[in-house]
C-alpha cells in the first residue's frame, strides 16, 4: 500500500472525496454495511471554520485545495480488484490509490479535518515522524477519544478498537453506515438527511416493545378505565345495594307499593300529575285535578316536583306504581352516593365513606318512613354539600386548598340543592336554613382569617364568587317560587295552620332514639314492647343504629378528624337530636319553640322527628373518621409484614364495620298490592265523586285518575279542606235529595260507588235504593255503580 493510499484512509475519505480531475480510472468497490458516506453526501464546511492540521513539515494548507468541489466522475471511479478482494476489515480500511493530483487534494482535505467529527482535538496535530514513533497509534490501539488523522507518510489506523470499545465510529470511513447516511457525533447516524440513533447490538436480546394501540384498542382501554374508576364502582355498588336492601320493591313493581297503599298512592299520583300537566298545560300546575273545586290543591302537601321528568313517561296507575317503585330504589342509591361523596370530599377513606353512605341511607329509623318518598328522597342534601365543598377547595381533613377550587362544582352544588328543595319543604326547609347558615359562617370565617385574626392570604377568585352569587340566587328563587303556593294555601285554609300542641303529638321522647321500628328485621321484634309505650311509633322510633352509635363514639377518640372538628360534629349531633324531640325537651321553650314561632315556614313542619336525618349524617361522618383511621393503622401493620400487604383477616377487619352497618339496615317492610283501578275510571267523565270517601280511601282514588286526570272531589293530604269535610258529611246518606242537590251546586256530574269497599259503610244499604224520583240515573257495572247527576 502506498503512502498516498494510507493518507486517504487516515483522512476518512475515499477517492470520491477528492477534488479535481482523475488522471487514471479506478474501479468502484461495493460498500460494506459499515461503510460511511462520502463527503459528497455531507454539507460543505467553509475552510475558515474548519480546524487545520499541520502537515509533516508544519506548513499551512492551501485554501483553494481545501475548498475544491467534489468531482462527480471521481465518485464513480471503480476500486482496484486487489482492494476489493481483501478481507472485510482490511478492505474497509484500504482506499483506492489516487493520482498525484488527487493525493495532494486528499492530503489537503485530511489536513483540514474535513469529514472527521473528532478533528477538533488539539492532540491530532502530529507530524509524520511522531506517528511513526507512537506504537499505540500505529497499530490502532489509540484511545477512543483520540484523533486519528495521519500525515502524509502515516500508517492507516484500524477501526476495530473503536467498534469493540463502543466509541463513535469515524465518519467517512469504509466502516461507517450505508450510502446515503453518515456517522454523527455521539453515535447518531444520518440516513438520507435524517438523524437516527446508532443501532444497539444488544437490542435483539431486549423485550419486545409495546405495540401501538389501534383506535379500537384505545377506546377499549378508555372504557376499561371508566369501568374500574372509583366513582363508577361507587355508583354501581350503590345501585346493587339499593336493589338488595329494598327488596322486594322490584319483585312486582307494577302492582305493589312499599309499606302501605295510602301515602305511596298519593305520591305516585303527584309524580304522574306533575309530568302530565307540564307537558299539556304548565300554567295549571298548582290547580290539580284532585280536591275539586279547590284551588292551589297541588300545594296541599309536599309535591315531589323534582321528579316531574319521570312523570312524563307512561300513563295510568300501573305506570305510576312502576315509576314510584323505581324512584323508591333510586332514592336510596342517591342517598348512599351523596353521603359517600361528602365523606370522601371531607377526607375519609373509601371504606369509611362507604360506612357513612350506608348508615345514612339505611338507618333503621328510616325503615318506618318507607311510605314517605319525600323523606327518603334526601340524597341531594349531602351531594350538594359535597359539590359545594369541592368547588370551594375545602376539606375537613386538609382544610382550605385554593388550588382545588373549581367554579363548575359550585354551580353543580347549587343546582342539586335547588333540586332537593323542589322535592318538598318537609326535608328541604331545614336544609335551606342550614345552607344559609353555613354560607354566613363560612363568609365571616374567611373574612376574619383573611384580614383580622392571624391574617393570611386566602384567595377566593372572582369566578367562584360569581358562581356563588348566581347559584345562591337560583336556589333562593326556586325556594321563593315554590313557597308562594303554600302561602296561598295557608291564606285560603286557616285550618291548615298548626300549633305547638299539634307538634307535641308527634314529638318523640328520649327513648325513641334507642327504639327501632317494626320494619327493622334485626331489631323490630326485640323492640316491640318499647314501641308499645310510644304515643305514635311511626314517627317516634328514631334509632339510627347501635353499630353507628358505637363507631361514632369511637370516632370521638380515634379518628382522622382534628379534635375540634370531632367536637363540632358531636355538637351538631346533640343539637339535631334535641330539635328532633320537638316539645319533649323541656317543652321546646328554648329549642323547637323559637324556630316554630319565628322562622318562616317552620310551622308547616308537622313531625320534628324527621330532623333526625341530620343527626344520622353527622354520626356517619364521625364513624367514617374512625374507620378511616383504623384502615390506616391496618396498612401500617401490614407494612411490617413479609410480604407487605394485608392478610385476609386484616382485610376482613376493615370491612367488618361496613358489613355490620349493612346488616342493621335489613328490612321487613311489607309490600301490599295497590288497589286495582275500576274499569269505569278509564271512561267516566268528571267532575266526579268516588264513594266511600275518607283520607285513606281517597288516596288510591287519586291514583286511579292517572289515566285521564279527570277532576275528582276526592283527595288526601296533610290536612283536609273544610269543603271536602262537608262533602263527606252530606253524602253519608247518598243517594237522597239533599246530597244530590249539594253535589249539583259543586257541578259534580257523576258519583262512582265502589262496591267492594262498602262493607260497614252507610252505602252498603243505600246503594241499591231507587233513584227515579231524584232526577238521576244509575248505571250498574258490576264492581262499581255510576250515578249520573
Amino acid at each position: 500500500m502506498t503512502t498516498e493510499q494510507s493518507d486517504a484512509t487516515d483522512g476518512g475519505r475515499s477517492t470520491a472525496d477528492t477534488t479535481g480531475e482523475s488522471e487514471q480510472p479506478a474501479t468502484t468497490r461495493p460498500k460494506t454495511p459499515d461503510e460511511g458516506t462520502s463527503t459528497a453526501d455531507k454539507p460543505a464546511v467553509p475552510a475558515t471554520q474548519q480546524p487545520v492540521e499541520a502537515t509533516a513539515v508544519d506548513q499551512p494548507v492551501e485554501p483553494a485545495a481545501a475548498q475544491q468541489p467534489v468531482e462527480p466522475a471521481a465518485a464513480q471511479q471503480p476500486v482496484e480488484p486487489a482492494a476489493a478482494q481483501q478481507p472485510a476489515e482490511t478492505a474497509a480500511q484500504e482506499p483506492v490509490k489516487p493520482s498525484a493530483a488527487q493525493s495532494s487534494t486528499a492530503e489537503a482535505d485530511a489536513s483540514a479535518g474535513k469529514g472527521d467529527s473528532a478533528a477538533t482535538d488539539a492532540s491530532a496535530a502530529k507530524s509524520e515522524n511522531t506517528k511513526k514513533n507512537d506504537p499505540a497509534e500505529a497499530d490502532g490501539s489509540a484511545e477512543p477519544g483520540r484523533t486519528d488523522v495521519k500525515g502524509t507518510h502515516g500508517k492507516p489506523v484500524r477501526a476495530w478498537w473503536r467498534r469493540w470499545r463502543g466509541g463513535p465510529k469515524r465518519p467517512g470511513t469504509a466502516s461507517g453506515p450505508p450510502a446515503g447516511g453518515g456517522q454523527q457525533a455521539g453515535g447518531a447516524v444520518r440516513v438520507d438527511g435524517a438523524e437516527t440513533a446508532k443501532p444497539d447490538p444488544w437490542e435483539a436480546f431486549s423485550p419486545a416493545g409495546e405495540p401501538v394501540p389501534t383506535r379500537l384498542g384505545r377506546a377499549t382501554r378508555a372504557v376499561g378505565r371508566f369501568l374500574v374508576h372509583e366513582w363508577t364502582l361507587a355508583v354501581v355498588g350503590a345501585l346493587v345495594l339499593a336493589v338488595a336492601l329494598t327488596w322486594p320493591a322490584l319483585r312486582y313493581p307494577l302492582h305493589t307499593l312499599p309499606q302501605d297503599i295510602w301515602d305511596p298512592s298519593l305520591q305516585a299520583w303527584q309524580m304522574a300529575w306533575s309530568g302530565h300537566i307540564l307537558l299539556t298545560n304548565p300554567g295549571q300546575l298548582w290547580q290539580a285535578n284532585a280536591f275539586y273545586p279547590e284551588s292551589w290543591s297541588f300545594a296541599f302537601s309536599d309535591t315531589l316536583l323534582g321528579y316531574a321528568p319521570a312523570g312524563m313517561i307512561g300513563t295510568g296507575p300501573e305506570a305510576a306504581v312502576l315509576r314510584y317503585n323505581i324512584i323508591f330504589v333510586l332514592a336510596h342509591a342517591l342517598a348512599t352516593i351523596g353521603a359517600y361523596a361528602l365523606a370522601r370530599q371531607l377526607g375519609a377513606g373509601r371504606i369509611g365513606a362507604a360506612v357513612a353512605g350506608v348508615s345514612y341511607a339505611y338507618a333503621p329509623w328510616l325503615l318506618a318512613q318507607a311510605g314517605h318518598l319525600h323523606v327518603l328522597s334526601n340524597g341531594g342534601i349531602p351531594l350538594a354539600l359535597a359539590m359545594l365543598a369541592r368547588g370551594h377547595g375545602w376539606s375537613l381533613r386538609y382544610g382550605y386548598r385554593p388550588r382545588q377550587r373549581h367554579e363548575g362544582w359550585a354551580y353543580a352544588g347549587w343546582l342539586v340543592a335547588a333540586w332537593q328543595l323542589s322535592l318538598g319543604f318537609g326535608i328541604g326547609l331545614p336544609f335551606a336554613y342550614f345552607l344559609g347558615g353555613a354560607v354566613l359562617v363560612a363568609t365571616v370565617t374567611w373574612f376574619l382569617r383573611r384580614y383580622l385574626v392571624r391574617p393570611v392570604k386566602r384567595p377566593f377568585g372572582a369566578r367562584l364568587l360569581v358562581a356563588d352569587l348566581v347559584g345562591g340566587a337560583l336556589f333562593a328563587a326556586v325556594g321563593v317560587l315554590l313557597a308562594i303556593p303554600y302561602f296561598k294555601v295557608a291564606e285560603l285554609h286557616p285550618n291548615a295552620a298548626r300549633t305547638l300542641g299539634d307538634i307535641g303529638v308527634y314529638s318523640p321522647p328520649l327513648s325513641g332514639f334507642f327504639t327501632a321500628p317494626g320494619e327493622s328485621r334485626v331489631w323490630g321484634g326485640l323492640h316491640e314492647g318499647a314501641r308499645a309505650a310510644l304515643p305514635w311509633p311511626p314517627e317516634m322510633t328514631l334509632l339510627p343504629g347501635f353499630v353507628l352509635y358505637a363507631l361514632a363514639a369511637g370516632g370521638l377518640f380515634f379518628s382522622v378528624w382534628r379534635l375540634r372538628h370531632r367536637l363540632l360534629l358531636l355538637a351538631g349531633v346533640l343539637v339535631s337530636m334535641v330539635l328532633s324531640m320537638g316539645t319533649e325537651f323541656f317543652g321546646g321553650t328554648w329549642t323547637y319553640g323559637p324556630l316554630f314561632e319565628y322562622l318562616p315556614g317552620w310551622n308547616g313542619i308537622r313531625t320534628p322527628g324527621r330532623l333526625m336525618l341530620w343527626a344520622t349524617l353527622l354520626l356517619g361522618l364521625l364513624a367514617a373518621g374512625a374507620v378511616t383511621a383504623f384502615c390506616i393503622r391496618v396498612r401500617e401493620l401490614a407494612a411490617q409484614r413479609i410480604p407487605s400487604w394485608p392478610g385476609p383477616w386484616l382485610r376482613l377487619a376493615t370491612l367488618l364495620p361496613l358489613l355490620l352497618v349493612i346488616a342493621e339496615g335489613l328490612n321487613a317492610t311489607p309490600h301490599p298490592v295497590a288497589p286495582p283501578q275500576p274499569a269505569a275510571m278509564r271512561s267516566v267523565e268528571g267532575p266526579l265523586l268516588v264513594l266511600p270517601s275518607s283520607q285513606n280511601h281517597d288516596q288510591p282514588v287519586m291514583l286511579w285518575t292517572t289515566t285521564r286526570f279527570q277532576d275528582v272531589v276526592n283527595g288526601g293530604s296533610g290536612f283536609t279542606p273544610a269543603q271536602l269535610e262537608d262533602v263527606r258529611r252530606v253524602t253519608l246518606s247518598f243517594p237522597d235529595q239533599t246530597s244530590v242537590d249539594y253535589l249539583r251546586t259543586l257541578s259534580v256530574a257523576n258519583v262512582v260507588v265502589v262496591r267492594d269497599q262498602l262493607a260497614g259503610t252507610p252505602w252498603e244499604v243505600t246503594v241499591d235504593n231507587p233513584v227515579e224520583q231524584l232526577g238521576i240515573t244509575r248505571d250498574d257495572r258490576g264492581d262499581v255503580v255510576i250515578f249520573r247527576l
